[in-house]
């Protein structure tokens, strides 16, 4: 297949993503605001929030972080030499499941004895003992999540290694639908356990979903671990350095919500919440770019297509940062409102809108760093060089910890601990790109230089206009979840994307190439 088919490929897919994931986001927000309207943005919200945060960071170590970046590039190379049907792919897939089983499942029955010391431990921030009971019970429930959305993550990559994106796009979707039909229907019977049994839930049906579309492409779950197998040795010895540079971004995050609970009340909950929006631009965009051309370059590693891999990275940069810089300025100029409109309502005040915007603006400033560092990541992996990702990554939290320590103890507050981490990942993104370009030589860097060009010019009346209504209209966000508001907001997002397309295909963006299903110029 030549690049230009390869590239039209990667951009059917790349849509399709982005569609499931746009309403996965949706469904994300429809599932924080029942949170929000049954349980508030503070108190047990924070407890519902923190506790499930440790199962959910531990996934990205042992699941579709850490293990899928160590785990694709390997079954990618596997399938270009072997095939999807040959015994050999087949026994890589099985190994790293056995190998999860043989991690998770051990740890997930200590978590469940050791919860109470493990909580005391961790969350350190609740000095009230019923919230700390409650941590320990919750927990309980939330630790056993882990082992359902790592086998999920797997067959995920494996779906993705064979160019299957639809299903693995839609089993995130099963989640959310779980875990809100369970407090809207359980909630009176269980009340905030019925948010622990939509989590197991919807784990169990991602895995159930996918399952058909992994036994036809051959892959099944039968036990199989065998630490002479080459590919599962190269996964393993790959791993432990991914695992190592995952691990840093999860005691930073860690860190993040300790410093956020020891400001004022909610913090917490406001992080969560500004990464909630944060996470709708940044998931539709970023994360379908990176799932469609991660197996892509890892592919084109495996037979040393540094051609291609020029390719794959100028467009996916390119790509990045047309979408997202917008994307950051619509969240920073109308945070309060989407806010509003999206969470205000029950006992989800202005003030939690207040708080949770003034976060937000810190995290937009961040938007298109994080997904280009993230997908430079994957790069190096793809090419199987695990020590500079290590290496910048330790770098890039030791600047967060280091510059939230000081912005958290300004006027800032919690503002400054999102701001701190746009300003790190800023830093992280630029040693990245440097190195990337080194690495192959040339990166089309004159192109990315266009592109920044046409995105200010397409974004630059939309920008005008946005300012003069928002002073016309005045703080119309304090009514809160109101229809106005929706429509107030359906209208600015009308004013913001139709000029900047209108202007993205005048100034010749390769927005509408990709769009095409065109190769995107060199």
């Amino acid at each position: 297949m030549s690049n230009e088919q390869s590239i039209q490929k990667s951009t059917l897919s790349t849509m399709i993503v982005m569609g499931c994931t746009l309403l996965s986001r949706i469904l994300g927000f429809v599932r924080i605001a029942v949170i929000s309207a049954y349980f508030g943005a503070s108190g047990n919200a924070d407890v519902i929030n923190l506790t499930f945060a440790i199962p959910n960071n531990l996934r990205k170590l042992l699941a579709e972080g850490a293990l899928s970046s160590a785990f694709i590039p390997v079954l990618s190379e596997s399938m270009v030499k072997n095939g999807t049907q040959n015994r050999k792919t087949r026994n890589i897939v099985r190994s790293i499941l056995s190998f999860q089983f043989l991690i998770i499942v051990p740890l997930s029955i200590l978590s469940i004895i050791f919860a109470k010391p493990l909580i005391e431990h961790i969350l350190t921030q609740f000095t009230n003992p019923e919230q700390i009971t409650l941590a320990i019970s919750l927990f309980r429930y939330f630790i056993n999540y882990l082992l359902f959305i790592s086998i999920s993550a797997v067959m995920i990559g494996v779906l993705n290694s064979a160019s299957h994106f639809f299903i693995p796009a839609i089993t995130p979707i099963l989640f959310s639908i779980s875990v809100i039909t369970s407090i809207i229907v359980l909630n009176r019977s269980i009340g905030i356990y019925s948010m622990a049994f939509g989590v197991l839930a919807g784990g169990l049906f991602q895995i159930l979903f996918q399952y058909p579309l992994f036994h036809r492409l051959g892959f099944d779950f039968k036990p199989r671990i065998s630490f002479k197998d080459k590919y599962f040795k190269t996964i393993l010895r790959h791993w432990v350095p991914v695992l190592a540079t995952s691990s840093i971004f999860t005691i930073n995050q860690q860190v993040a919500f300790l410093f956020a609970s020891g400001l004022a009340e909610g913090s917490a909950s406001a992080v969560t919440n500004a990464l909630v929006f944060w996470q709708l631009p940044f998931g539709i965009f970023s994360a379908s770019i990176t799932t469609v051309l991660f197996p892509r370059m890892s592919r084109q590693a495996a037979i040393d297509d540094k051609a291609g891999l020029r390719e794959s990275l100028s467009t996916g940069i390119r790509l990045l940062f047309s979408l997202l810089i917008p994307s950051a300025v619509f969240l920073g100029f109308f945070g309060k409102l989407i806010i509003a409109s999206a969470l205000q309502r029950g006992l989800f005040t202005a003030d939690n809108t207040f708080m949770t915007a003034a976060v937000l603006s810190g995290y937009v400033f961040g938007l298109f760093s994080v997904g280009g560092y993230n997908f430079l990541l994957r790069f190096f992996y793809a090419s199987k060089n695990f020590k500079t990702p290590f290496i910048i990554s330790t770098v890039v939290c030791t600047i967060d910890i280091v510059l939230s320590l000081i912005l958290k103890e300004t006027s800032l507050g919690v503002t400054g601990l999102a701001a701190a981490n746009s300003m790190a990942f800023s830093i992280g993104f630029l040693i990245l790109y440097v190195l990337t370009v080194r690495k192959l030589d040339f990166l089309y860097t004159w192109k990315l230089v266009k592109t920044i060009g046409s995105v200010v010019i397409s974004i630059f009346p939309s920008l005008i206009l946005s300012w003069f209504i928002r002073r016309m209209t005045g703080p119309v966000w304090k009514e809160g979840s109101t229809a106005g508001n929706w429509l107030y907001l359906s209208i600015l997002t009308l004013i913001w994307i139709i000029p900047t397309l209108i202007l993205f295909k005048a100034t010749g963006n390769e927005v509408f190439s990709f769009i095409k299903n065109k190769k995107v110029k060199k």
